[in-house]
Formats: C-alpha cells, structure tokens, sequence
C-alpha cells in the first residue's frame, strides 16, 4: 500500500552469512573479516568491490508511524514487509512485570548461542507511545529504553603490568597491560581497571592469570584473577604515591583518584584542547608553543593566555616579532569568542560543541549558567539529569578559572535566553532571524562564502540565524544545504519534497549573519 515512513534498525551478518562472506572474500585474494560486526560496517561503506556480500536488515522503529505502541509498530511493520526480530526465537515479548522482562531476558540469554546472529544483549522498551514520549530522549539515547548486557566471552590472559595515566581533568587512570590475547575476533593487549579500589577489590598482582572479557563486546576490561594457578612468583601492584605526571599529592578521598592540581596537572592538554578550531580558535597555539609556555610557567591554566605580553613571547626559544604579534593577535580575538566556544573551551565533562551550543542558548550568560543548579542544568534539552549533577560539579569546581576569565573579560556576552529546542519547534511564533522556525541540515563540501566553514561553524551560523542545525534528514528537516557530493541526504530531502538550496543561494540567504574576517 502507498505509505510515507522512514524505516530504522540494524544491518548485520547473520553467522551463515559471516561465512559465506569470508569464503567469498578467500576467493577474491581478500582478508577475512575478523568479527560480523566489523564485517556488517565494512560491507556498508565499501565500494567497487568485485563481489557482493549479502546482509540482513532488522527494522525496529519508523518515522512517519510515532503513534502506534512498540509491539503494534512492530506487528504492522511486518504486514508492510519489512523483517524484524519477531521472525526470530527471540521475539520481542510485551510483559506487564519487572518479574516478567526478567524472566524473558533470561529466555534469550539461554537462546543465545542458537541464534543465527550474534547479540550482547536485550532491550527493555516502554510499549506506550504515550509513555515514550513523556519520557523522552537523552543526547545519546532515549530515556524509554535501556539495554540489560549479557555475560561477555572471556579469555584468560596474563597481567604484564600496571600503567597509570592523568586525564586532562586530572583523573589518574590505572591500565592493565596484558599478554595479547584474542577476544571475538580483537587482539587486546590493554584492559580497564576502574580504580585503586577496583584492582584491591579483586586482589589483583602484577603476573596474575586473569579473565579478561570486552564490555559491551566493546571495552576490554580485567574481572578477576586465577588465584589456584598462582606460582608466588607474582608481585603486588604498586599504587602511586604522588602524581603520576606531576609529582604532587594525590586526592584519594574518592573511589577515583586525582591529582590536587587537577586540570592543572594536565595544562598543556587543557591550553591545547581550548585553542582548537571549535572552541577558542587561537592560530598558532598548538602542542609544541603550549609546552612552550606551560613549561616558562607563563600559563596555568586557559586564563592566563589572555595575560601574556609581547616581551614574554619574545623570551621564548624561535619565538620572532612576527610569531609574538600574530599570536597576540590570535589571544585577543579569542577574548571575544562566544559564550558557546568559551564554555566548550572550559572541556567541562559530559559536555560538546553540541550540548555546549544548547547550553548557551539556554540560559545567555555565564553568570546565568554558574548559577544554576542541576535541576535547572536539567532543563536544557539533552542533558538529563545525571549529566546534569556532573556539570553542575564541574562548574563549582572551575569557579577560580571562571573568576580569571571574568576578570579578562572572556565569555562576557549576555544574549536572551532561548526556548529550548523542542519547545521552540512547536512554537509556530519563533521570531528573528531569516531561518526562524526552520529546521537545517547541512551536507556535502561547501563552497564561496561558506567554504572556510567547519560543519561547527555552519552549525553556529544556523543557529544565529534563527533556525535549528541537524545531522540528519527526516520528516521534521524543512531545509536542506546540499553542496557538492552531497549523496544520500540530497536524495532523501527530494524524495521527501524538502527544500535545497546550494551553498551560494544559502550564504546569500543568511549573509547578515555570516562571520566576519
């Protein structure tokens, strides 16, 4: 029957499939693939291979069919023809009881290994579109469905040796390193383990046999150790005493260890993040001139870049007139960066360019942000509220640098606060800007004026002027900027009557807002 939807679910190689791929791939003089996951995302984006790989497509969602619950979405998606996983043993199953999802979770746990596809877990969805849609969608998932893993297959490995590694927020990180062992079809050779805590809980040594397993099919990640096949040969692990990088204390008072500096331990990582492209844009600052000052003790910390003077650049080993000025140059401009570059440039966790636009947005000043709480950083669209008490902490703990960066007039600018995106969409009333109400969806190589443009600055550049930037296609898009090699978005956009423009028609649409050089 004549239907507009848009079909969502997963390609993968089915076990016979994965096979008969690797034969064929024999056949042609070809490496084999080492795992159906790998194999299924190879198959996808090759090109001009003299043979053909068949893959399966399960469908598990569709646009264009939002009010229909799960299990009848799923049963109609099946009356149109399209496969899902209710032609398998492991069928999905509506339960009216936690009692009854674990029971069904233990079900396809023992069907695991007669599947004729591989799995590492199963999905718990609420049925009601009602229920879905009151609960919403996270940044990365939706908050109506959580995946419960399965036992991951697990090797026995020996432990060579215990890094320990300072992230840029000065986390100290321990790491397995192991005898390289093969998981699912991976070599791993580095393995997680957590926490001081962690590797004391589980009576880890440094020799140990241990069962080592990928998370997720993902993260390889150390369980436990042989204890009956310890020879006394083994050693303790030795915790560190002092930082790691830096020689200093060491904050142990959590289950995660940091150094005291924290984001000072790692300042050069901090100076380098924040000067890139998306965030300050600083030309001219990059790994080697960060070393360069942090090590001068001329920068602490991303402030302290807006203090320097032309007479310490010039102290600097191949530092000329030339270099001083333009980077000088670079410094100032960045003083009137927007508040979203600044605020992503503070590299606060759980946040991006992206959640870092919104955040911005959302409430149009700093002093608007740091003085929020985590039910109110909760209300800008995305963040949940875990990722919320995570920014939130974060922010109590920047407040010196905040300070700093207050005092040099940096990340200053007071915008009004706008409606968070979903609102705004439903608002047919949205005001300002030649793309009010539009929402925009950039692809392909842009051209002319927009040609210098990352695809964050295009991003910045939609939401100056009013509309909303999206990565991808769908029957909400009202406009498409198609440059060159624009492929299957273009494609999608005409089949679905959305509006195109090329990059040219678009500049000039929304030339009032495009940055200045």
């Amino acid at each position: 029957e004549p239907i507009d939807v848009e079909l969502r679910g997963e390609v993968l190689l089915t076990t016979a499939q994965f096979e008969e791929a690797n034969r064929i791939r024999l056949a042609h003089e070809a490496t084999p693939f080492a795992h159906p996951r790998s194999g299924a995302a190879g198959t996808l984006r090759a090109k001009d291979r003299p043979y053909r790989v068949e893959l399966t497509f399960f469908a598990y969602s569709a646009v264009g069919l939002d009010d229909l619950g799960h299990a009848a979405l799923l049963e109609r998606l099946a009356v149109l023809g399209a496969n899902t996983a209710a032609s398998t043993a492991a069928a999905p199953l509506r339960c009216e009881t936690v009692e009854q999802v674990q029971e069904r979770i233990d079900v396809i746990a023992g069907l695991r290994g007669e599947l004729p596809f591989g799995i590492d877990g199963v999905v718990v969805k609420a049925d009601s579109a009602e229920d879905q849609r009151q609960a919403g969608n996270g940044s990365r998932a939706p908050r109506w469905a959580v995946a419960r893993k399965l036992a991951a297959e697990h090797k026995v490995t020996r432990l060579v040796a215990v890094e320990w590694n300072v992230g840029r927020t000065g986390i100290i990180a321990p790491r397995a390193v192991l005898e390289p062992v093969v998981i699912d079809g991976v070599t791993v050779t580095y393995a997680t383990l957590h926490n001081p805590a962690d590797i004391t809980r589980r009576g880890l040594m440094i020799g140990d046999q241990v069962f080592v397993y990928r998370a997720g099919d993902v993260i390889p990640r150390v369980e436990a150790p042989l204890v009956d096949q310890r020879t006394g040969a083994e050693s303790p692990i030795v915790f560190p005493e002092a930082c790691p990088r830096c020689g200093d204390a060491i904050d142990a008072s959590e289950q995660r260890w940091r150094c005291v500096r924290g984001r000072s331990c790692q300042a050069v990582a901090s100076v380098i993040y924040a000067a890139g492209r998306d965030q300050l844009d600083i030309e001219g600052l990059g790994g080697t001139r960060a070393i360069q000052l942090v090590e001068a003790g001329l920068v602490k910390d991303i402030a302290d870049l807006f203090t320097l003077t032309r007479e310490q650049l010039l102290g600097l080993e191949r530092m000329g007139e030339t270099s001083a000025a333009n980077l000088l140059a670079a410094i100032e401009t960045a003083r009137g960066a927007a508040l979203n570059r600044v605020f992503c440039a503070l590299g606060v966790r759980g946040t991006g360019r992206t959640m870092s636009r919104r955040i911005a947005a959302h409430f149009g000043s700093m002093a608007a942000i740091r003085a929020a709480d985590a039910d109110t950083l909760a209300g800008v669209a995305g963040i949940g509220t875990e990722k919320a008490r995570v920014v939130a902490a974060e922010l109590a703990e920047l407040a010196p640098l905040l300070d700093k960066l207050q005092a040099q007039k940096v990340g200053i600018q007071v915008a009004e606060p706008q409606k968070p995106a979903v609102e705004a969409a439903e608002d047919e009333q949205v005001a300002g800007g030649p793309l009010a109400g539009e929402a925009v969806v950039v692809t392909g190589s842009m051209t002319g004026p927009l040609g210098a443009l990352s695809r964050n600055e295009m991003n910045e550049l939609i939401e100056r002027a009013g509309g909303k930037a999206s990565s991808s296609v769908s029957k909400r898009t009202t406009l498409l900027v198609a440059g060159e090699k624009a492929g299957s978005k273009r494609a999608k956009a005409e089949e679905l009557g959305i509006r195109i423009l090329d990059p040219e028609e678009f500049a000039a649409l929304v030339a009032d807002f495009l940055p200045t050089a």
